[in-house]
């Protein structure tokens, strides 16, 4: 590996030379087993004498930082001691503004897999059809169809912008044609756009309490001031939302994380509030793909006559959260300023993975893939439903739902042993179930602290069929006895 030294000032070369590469180990920029230039390359490239380079390698040698071994190649050991900030520099290092400092931690969800996972939000990767992906991406990698391999249209794809619009034209009932679609990398990079597009700082932006907790998280970057929106069984309730806003998140066809749809009345409430107050709403349609039972559920889009309602969709649920591919369907009044901001942030969305997805849509590759899913998924919801109302009817009451890959059941009173200041009761059995093994959610993560009942939001995109009843009788027992794990 090159290693950069920079010869200055009255200083000893050797003393320099050390001092840096010692400075490199110690910050993980030369990390343990990576080889370093040989003595005499290294004195050639800094114009210096080959022994000045021998005398800094042998200090650093005895240090503990180098070793050289067969051939005469030399290597990071790594470091002896740990790093130790000086007080100093400290004082003097580069915050970021305060509002970082706050914010949580981000999860890796790949990380590591429970035994039992019933996260939700994940679908099944190992049903993922991979060799149909290959082969075309294998495809859109040859040389006629990468053309100049240069910078393309921040709004996205020409041909996936024209596939989602059929898709959902069909699968949604929502009217809208190819320069109505923005491709984004992620439902969340959508909101993050009509965020910096619509927000000034100050303004308000409306989450659900509880809710998905990013986009208050962006909101609260974006110098908005955020106000959460109570939900209850019927979806947002629209009479708690402030007089002035200028944005509202809303999840309507399958609230996440109580999954629960918003009520015709409600919809036709939320849009005559928005038309009222000039706001816009950001409509998220995670996963209303798989629907299970009742009738379909109608986007706000498809309802909206103002054009209020800008609709956000993603590929994270119905193939994979890696492939990072969204979209949103954009007001004719907006999509100009959207595009430009594509374009500051990240310019487009990587064109081979478009122009795969827009040959799977068109080939009708992804329709039959969500038919596939949707059975599976729908003998994993039933399973966990049919023992929600059976033995464990006595320890949680599920939220009807109908659609998406999550359920979401309250504890009842029973459970809920938590008191004063300490944890709330949904997330003491979440951790019982992490030591058993078992991997959901609290309800409770995703609201304000004190304001939502205590429940457990229960994936089954990632856990199979016949892993469902062993997890279930293991968190039976941790909500029964507490579980020694």
């Amino acid at each position: 590996m090159d290693v950069h030294i920079r010869i200055e000032g009255p200083e000893g070369l050797a003393v320099q030379i050390h001092r840096q590469i010692r400075a490199a180990i110690i910050d993980g920029r030369l990390r343990a087993g990576e080889p370093i230039p040989s003595t005499r390359e290294l004195a050639t490239r800094l114009m210096v004498s080959r022994n000045t380079v021998v005398v800094a390698y042998d200090r650093l040698a005895a240090e503990g930082f180098l070793i050289t071994r067969q051939r005469g190649r030399t290597y990071v050991l790594g470091h002896p001691g740990q790093r130790l900030p000086v007080p100093e520099m400290m004082e003097r290092a580069i915050r970021p503004r305060p509002v970082w400092e706050h914010q949580p931690e981000p999860v890796d969800m790949a990380a590591a897999t429970p035994a039992y996972d019933f996260r939700p939000g994940l679908p099944d990767a190992s049903r993922f059809p991979f060799a149909t992906w290959r082969a075309l991406l294998a495809d859109t990698f040859r040389r006629v169809s990468v053309g100049s391999g240069g910078y393309q249209d921040p709004a996205g794809h020409p041909g996936l912008r024209a596939a989602i619009a059929r898709h959902i034209g069909v699968s949604r009932s929502i009217r809208a044609g190819p320069d109505d679609i923005l491709i984004t990398s992620g439902s969340q990079q959508a909101v993050d756009l009509i965020a910096r597009v619509l927000l000034e700082p100050g303004q308000v932006a409306v989450v659900e309490n509880p809710g998905w907790p990013p986009p208050r998280a962006l909101f609260e970057t974006s110098g908005a001031r955020v106000v959460s929106a109570p939900v209850d069984r019927e979806g947002l309730v629209v009479e708690a939302l402030p007089d002035r806003a200028r944005v509202l998140y809303v999840s309507p066809s399958h609230q996440f994380p109580l999954g629960v749809p918003l009520s015709d009345r409600r919809r036709k409430a939320l849009l005559e509030w928005a038309r009222r107050t000039d706001a816009v709403i950001i409509e998220d349609d995670y996963d209303s793909e798989f629907r299970f039972g009742g009738r379909p559920v109608d986007p706000l889009h498809s309802l909206d006559p103002s054009a209020r309602v800008i609709y956000v969709g993603s590929f994270s649920k119905t193939l994979l959260p890696t492939l990072r591919l969204g979209f949103c369907v954009v007001p004719p009044t907006l999509y100009p300023a959207l595009r430009r901001a594509k374009y500051v942030v990240d310019w487009h969305t990587a064109s081979p993975m478009q122009a795969a997805l827009a040959r799977y849509l068109d080939e009708g590759r992804f329709a039959r893939h969500i038919r596939r899913m949707r059975r599976v998924y729908q003998a994993r919801r039933d399973r966990i439903c049919q023992r929600l109302d059976g033995d464990l009817a006595e320890l949680l009451e599920p939220l009807p739902s109908v659609a998406g890959l999550h359920l979401t059941a309250w504890l009842h009173a029973t459970q809920n042993t938590a008191e004063g200041s300490g944890p709330a009761a949904d997330q003491v059995v979440v951790e019982r179930c992490q030591r058993a093994g078992i991997g959901l959610y609290p309800v409770s993560d995703f609201g304000l602290p004190g304001t939502v009942r205590p429940g457990l939001v229960l994936g089954y995109g990632a856990v199979d069929l016949d892993r469902i009843d062993e997890g279930l009788d293991l968190l039976r027992r941790c909500l029964e006895w507490g579980g020694r794990w």
